[in-house]
């Protein structure tokens, strides 16, 4: 099969397209014919080499991902089925999997990650993490919105536990978990503000914001008290980092919560204590999410009211210049690799 690799750590151009050898048959495992990729940072991030973290070299990239059944693995799918993938992997024995909390398995990993991932025709993934998809939702869209409306649905709903009428607060609403932020939000009747480059403001505003502050310029936190009569937003979705940090920590409501799942812009951050306990805040942590978080988002998806928003669809071959779109920032929402 052809495939997209990295032998060593270092900018897009260590990406090869290359011949590389078809992945072997394994019991319980299925295998997938790829048609589709997104990328997310996660991506840039294993090709320039992650701190503490051993990848297998050569390397194949890529967590979201959709394509046609080619052996089901043992899953109740027939040969051709058109499915998507959750893009978490779990044990399915340990305490937290047999609690449900599968993102904590004590052996936890990402399609991409530490196994190869989707830059590639053919891939070899659990047979429980096929997703089947309906006949009107199309590849990219399927591939678009695994990983990022599952971060989004997790921080949302299981961590920071929206309920109708909060105001929740979106960084970077042009990013892939902004724009499923956003969406999610809206669905479930909260009133959203977010933040973008000004270039992307009209666009986010599209999503469902009401309001888009300037993520580089201004005090947006001065902004969001201004829109609640003082009060402050109810839940911040942070994954930018140090940039915003102390913005976004300012902008919460006497009781908010603050969910961060990432740290793109550098993970130094700083806290005074005294505002945190006085205002009784909560500062919460999230990492991917489960499996039956993103059976239920995917309901959304299907029934067309929710809707993964593309930046742009390049060829399997072109992925470095894909991943120096999503280096430059310039992308809106999820940057896609067709195989």
């Amino acid at each position: 099969m052809r495939a997209v690799r990295f032998h060593r750590h270092g900018g897009p151009e260590v990406l090869q397209y290359e011949e590389v050898p078809d992945p072997a048959a394994a019991p319980g495992r299925a295998l997938v014919r790829v048609r589709a990729c997104a990328l997310n940072h996660l991506d840039l991030w294993e090709r320039r080499g992650i701190d503490r973290v051993t990848l297998p070299l050569p390397h194949i990239s890529g967590s979201d991902i959709a394509g046609e059944v080619v052996d089901a693995g043992g899953a109740d799918l027939a040969a051709g089925q058109r499915v998507m993938l959750q893009p978490g992997l779990r044990c399915g024995t340990c305490p937290a999997c047999a609690a449900g909390r599968d993102n904590q398995c004590v052996t936890y990993d990402v399609l991409g990650l530490r196994s190869d991932g989707g830059y590639a025709e053919l891939i070899s993934v659990p047979a429980e993490n096929l997703i089947a998809i309906p006949p009107h939702v199309d590849f990219m869209t399927a591939a678009a919105f695994p990983l990022t409306f599952l971060t989004a649905w997790h921080m949302l709903m299981t961590r920071a536990g929206l309920r109708e009428g909060d105001v929740v607060l979106v960084l970077a609403g042009g990013s892939g978990v902004g724009q499923a932020a956003i969406q999610l939000a809206r669905h479930f009747g909260a009133r959203v503000f977010a933040t973008s480059a000004p270039a992307k403001a009209a666009r986010t505003l599209a999503l469902g914001a009401e309001r888009v502050f300037d993520h580089y310029g201004g005090d947006f936190s001065r902004e969001v008290r201004a829109l609640t009569g003082g009060r402050g937003a109810d839940i911040v979705i942070e994954h930018v980092g140090e940039a915003t940090w102390d913005r976004s920590v300012r902008s919460l409501a006497a009781g908010g919560r603050l969910v961060t799942c990432g740290a793109t812009t550098g993970h130094t951050a700083a806290v005074d204590l005294r505002h945190l306990f006085a205002r009784q805040l909560s500062l919460l942590g999230s990492y991917m999410g489960r499996f039956s978080e993103l059976v239920t988002a995917a309901s959304l998806l299907f029934d067309g009211r929710v809707r993964p928003v593309i930046d742009e669809v390049l060829p399997l071959r072109c992925a470095a210049d894909a991943q120096r779109r999503l280096e430059e920032k310039g992308q809106f929402g999820k940057v896609v690799l067709e195989v």
